[in-house]
């Protein structure tokens, strides 16, 4: 017989705090379980005692949350961590692949909007790899690789955002609305199999969902630069591209903010 506790936490709305909330949980050596449901913002614990401790860490990441039950459970724990390592590598693998597409096409197209949704690929493959780095690593390299992950990811958005500002005040030339649609529909393509993987895994496990709620949410963004696309060839114009990308830098920023509260 363990102890299972539910959680309602109120601010866990993405993957980012689902892996803040993991870390912080990482050093409870009586946790043998961390069952997330992201679209309800509950978090089930299975342990061995320390309750006290377990709130007591997660109420330190202010995500407003609160106790709803703590008894006694026989539930069997079982994972799949072999197939889940499998499925998470590929849709890395996919989201690196199409960061440096989309960044290379950006660049020569002059599109903002396909650059600021490589560097949300390569959000999603910060997440992916630090979710895979979490399973054999310890909570210090753990912390350490979120750091340096989020700088750089906060440095580029910095660098996009500057970059959105200058063409916006300065006239500049017209993206190439054909390489931003094109290059958009295979990521969109590429998004959509990562789901369906994410899917097939038939994983309830917290990391999988809310990577599939992540990879939903950078489908909708193919299909931002897919409309400023078409919005550049009706107007003639490049603010739907400085628009969209504007857009998707204050995603990026966004997490990358959450990723360096990982190591602190």
């Amino acid at each position: 017989m363990m102890d299972k506790s539910i959680f309602k936490i109120s601010k866990m709305d993405c993957p980012s705090e689902e892996a803040m909330i993991r870390m912080k949980l990482g050093y409870i050596v009586q946790i043998s379980k961390l069952d997330f449901d992201v679209q309800n913002r509950k978090l089930t614990v299975y342990h061995n005692g320390n309750i006290e401790g377990i709130h007591k860490a997660i109420a330190a990441l202010r995500f407003d949350e609160h106790l709803i039950s703590s008894e006694k459970t026989a539930e069997t724990i079982a994972e799949d961590a072999t197939g889940q390592r499998k499925v998470l590598w590929l849709v890395l693998v996919i989201n690196a692949f199409f960061f440096t597409l989309e960044m290379t096409t950006g660049l020569v197209s002059k599109s903002m909007g396909l650059v600021a949704d490589s560097l949300d690929m390569l959000a999603d493959s910060f997440v992916y790899g630090l979710s895979l780095i979490a399973v054999d690593s310890s909570v210090f390299r753990k912390k350490r690789v979120a750091k340096i992950a989020g700088y750089f990811q906060l440095l580029l958005a910095g660098i996009g955002f500057f970059e959105v500002a200058r063409r916006f005040i300065l006239v500049s030339e017209i993206p190439d609305f054909k390489t931003m649609i094109v290059i958009s529909i295979l990521a969109l393509m590429a998004n959509t199999a990562c789901l369906l993987l994410l899917q097939r895994s038939k994983s309830s496990e917290a990391h999988m969902r809310a990577s599939m709620i992540f990879t939903s949410n950078d489908i909708i963004i193919n299909f931002g630069v897919i409309v400023a696309g078409t919005l550049v060839l009706w107007t003639d114009s490049q603010i739907p591209d400085l628009i969209i990308g504007a857009i998707v830098f204050i995603i990026v920023t966004r997490g990358a903010l959450n990723i360096l509260k990982l190591g602190n």
